[in-house]
C-alpha cells in the first residue's frame, strides 16, 4: 500500500472517532434537558396532589363554618320557638328549624365526603412523594453519570484533535485538503477500498484500469464514479 495512503487511513480513522465524540458530546445538553424535564414533572406531580389536598381542606372547613353558622341559627330559632306564644308562629319556626336541620345533614354529609377524599389524596400524596424521591435519586444518578461521561468525551475529543493536527502534519498540503474535501462532502469516507472490482464507498464497479492501478499501489487513484481515493482491499 502506498506510504501516504496508510497515513490517510490513519488520519480517516481519527477524523471518524472525532465525529462520533462530537456528535455524542452534542447529544449530551438534550439528555440534560430531558433529565430535567424528569425531574420537574415528578416534582409537579406532587405539588398538584398537595394543592389539590389544600382545596379539599379549605372546602372541609367552609362547610364546617356552614354548618356552625346554621346551628347557631336553629339554636336562636329554638329559643324563638319557646318565647312564643302564637301556634302558627311557632309553627313556622318550627318549619325553619327543619329546614335549617336538613341543610346541616346535607352539609355533614358533603363534609363527611371531602374527608374520605381528603383520605384518599393523602394516600395517594404518600404514594407520590415516595415515587418522586425514588426518581429523583435516579435523576442524580443519571446526571452526575452524564458529568462524568461529558468530561471523559471532552478529553478524548482533545487528545484525538491533538493526534489528528500531528498526522495533519506529516501529509502533503495538496493530498490533505483533498481528503479534507472528500471526508467532508461524503459524510462518512474519504478513503475507501476496492472489493471484487467495486468501491465500497458508492459500491460502484470501477474500470479494469483502474482496479488495475489500485492494485499496483504506486500512485494515487480516485473511483470514477465517486472520487474518494481508492485502496486495494481484496
Amino acid at each position: 500500500m502506498h506510504s501516504e495512503l496508510e497515513q490517510l487511513l490513519i488520519l480517516q480513522d481519527r477524523e471518524q472517532k472525532i465525529r462520533q465524540i462530537r456528535t455524542e458530546i452534542e447529544t449530551i445538553p438534550l439528555r440534560r434537558t430531558s433529565l430535567e424535564a424528569q425531574s420537574a414533572a415528578s416534582r409537579g406531580s406532587v405539588e398538584a396532589l398537595k394543592q389539590r389536598a389544600r382545596h379539599v381542606e379549605m372546602d372541609r372547613k367552609k362547610l364546617e363554618l356552614d354548618v356552625g353558622t346554621r346551628t347557631e341559627t336553629v339554636s336562636r330559632l329554638k329559643t324563638q320557638q319557646y318565647q312564643t306564644r302564637k301556634n302558627d308562629e311557632f309553627q313556622a319556626i318550627g318549619h325553619e328549624i327543619d329546614r335549617y336541620e336538613n341543610e346541616i345533614r346535607k352539609i355533614e354529609d358533603d363534609e363527611l365526603e371531602l374527608m374520605v377524599l381528603a383520605d384518599k389524596i393523602k394516600a395517594d400524596l404518600a404514594e407520590e412523594e415516595k415515587k418522586a424521591a425514588a426518581a429523583q435519586e435516579s435523576i442524580a444518578r443519571q446526571t452526575a453519570d452524564l458529568d462524568e461521561k461529558s468530561k471523559a468525551l471532552e478529553s478524548q475529543f482533545e487528545a484525538l484533535t491533538r493526534e489528528r493536527s500531528e498526522l495533519a502534519e506529516k501529509i502533503d498540503e495538496d493530498l490533505l485538503g483533498r481528503f479534507e474535501r472528500l471526508f467532508k462532502s461524503k459524510g462518512d469516507a474519504a478513503v475507501v477500498a476496492i472489493e471484487h472490482g467495486v468501491c465500497t464507498g458508492c459500491h460502484m464497479k470501477v474500470t479494469t484500469a483502474t482496479a488495475s492501478q489500485v492494485r499496483a499501489g504506486k500512485e494515487m487513484v480516485s473511483c470514477e464514479n465517486c472520487g474518494r481515493i481508492l485502496y486495494f482491499g481484496e
